[in-house]
């Protein structure tokens, strides 16, 4: 089966005018935009631009054991309405937590035919299970995630000290949730300020340079999730001209919100590390802008909105549902920044295939997965209905620009009535 996409393009860092040839499953031929092919055609409008397909490094689908708080077929719809194709799970929320050989196929099974698109998996590193981690990645996990306080469920325990988890993995991953629980308090009540306080931009600096250390030490690769504190950004960039093998993730919440306009008792708008200020989100931008942090994922996870909507920021469950949305999130912000959306795309589909060695995703090139999504980065959309199981999130009513028109998956439109998204493995190409 042979298409060409017709229009606009994001093809090698830049947008422009391009024929993208699909044959079968994968990316034939990118061509001028007027080229003559014998193909099946999908015209863009005028006000239309092909990207590839976003890759969701970072997303708790919470199934099996928690399918009450999102669940594969739910969370894999709201990722292809956003124009996401390709998402790795996160080992923790789920019942058994992804620890092992066993457990990861437990994993699997439940996701098996409910998935719109391509499902892959994170271990987790807790104390004790160092000798699980090789047979974790050589099982298809892309690495290993690890808290180093309270997870906030206790099947899965915090790794205060990471070393012995990073020699065990070798050339994988390690994934660090970095706070430092000797800087957090415990916080009750409405007000966000509050809870903010709570935690300081000190939990996150302490953590993260505990697990620098651990990498210099051992050699180990390191990833740094969800980065709030723009403190840490010039901490980071040392290390990695030292050396480090430390990559950098953020989450839309960091870049479109700030602590300022967080109502109190709105515990939708709660995090760990927590949404701060505005000069902090000035500063991760800049950060991002100078490639010390690499990439933007959802930390999509969500929960029940009994366990999520108390009104009490200390009680309330934390975490951002914004798995469908966050390429207008993230659009939106940007381009108010003067940022290109090829500039976007490389952070939330390039960068983040890269960190999990899917090089044939992320990105319109000759060879690679035709994984594509069809943006209209001019529309107004505003947040009403998601297809998350529970569409409780802080962008609720908010006007934001970026409308996905529709997504492919190996050059198939997504139909989420038919699913034919895969469970991917580590090393797959």
């Amino acid at each position: 089966m042979r298409t060409v996409f017709r229009g606009r393009a994001v093809v090698g860092g830049s947008e422009r005018q391009a024929a993208v040839l699909v044959e079968g499953e994968r990316i034939a031929a990118i061509l001028p935009g007027d080229a003559a092919l014998d193909a099946a055609e999908v015209r863009l409008a005028p006000d239309e631009v092909l990207i590839p397909g976003l890759v969701d490094t970072h997303v708790h689908v919470n199934e099996p054991g928690r399918t009450e708080w999102e669940g594969f077929a739910s969370a894999t719809r709201a990722a292809a309405a956003g124009g996401v194709t390709t998402i790795v799970d996160m080992p923790l929320n789920s019942l058994p937590p992804t620890l092992d050989a066993d457990s990861l196929d437990i994993k699997r099974k439940a996701a098996d035919g409910q998935c719109s698109v391509d499902v892959g998996f994170w271990g987790g590193a807790v104390p004790g299970n160092e000798s699980e981690l090789p047979g974790l990645l050589a099982a298809g996990a892309f690495g290993a995630k690890c808290f180093l306080l309270d997870s906030g469920v206790p099947e899965f325990p915090p790794l205060p000290d990471p070393r012995g988890a990073l020699r065990a993995l070798g050339d994988g991953v390690l994934l660090a949730h970095a706070e430092d629980a000797a800087f957090i308090a415990e916080a009750h009540g409405t007000r966000y300020t509050d809870f903010l306080a709570s935690r300081p931009a000190e939990a996150e600096d302490s953590a993260i340079a505990r697990v620098l250390a651990a990498a210099r030490e051992t050699g180990g690769r390191v990833h740094i999730v969800h980065l709030s504190s723009a403190r840490a950004v010039p901490l980071l960039a040392e290390a990695r001209a030292d050396g480090v093998r430390v990559t950098v993730e953020t989450c839309p919440h960091y870049l479109a919100l700030t602590a300022e306009e967080v109502p109190d008792g709105d515990t939708r708008f709660k995090c760990c590390p927590p949404v701060r200020e505005e000069a902090n989100r000035d500063l991760l931008w800049r950060g991002l802008a100078d490639g010390v942090i690499d990439m933007v994922v959802s930390d999509h996870s969500p929960a029940t909105p009994e366990l999520k909507g108390t009104g009490d920021f200390g009680s309330a469950w934390g975490g951002i549902a914004s798995l469908q949305i966050g390429l207008p999130v993230v659009w939106t912000e940007a381009r108010r920044r003067g940022w290109s959306l090829a500039a976007v795309v490389e952070r939330m589909a390039t960068a983040p295939a890269d960190l999990v060695g899917l090089g044939h995703k992320g990105r319109i090139a000759v060879g690679a997965a035709a994984d594509l999504a069809v943006v209209a980065p001019d529309e107004t959309v505003t947040v009403g209905a998601l297809a998350h199981r529970h569409p409780t999130t802080p962008y609720a009513g908010r006007t934001l620009h970026g409308a996905v028109r529709g997504t492919w998956l190996r050059g198939t439109r997504i139909d989420p009535d038919r699913p034919h998204g895969r469970l991917i493995r580590r090393g797959d190409t």
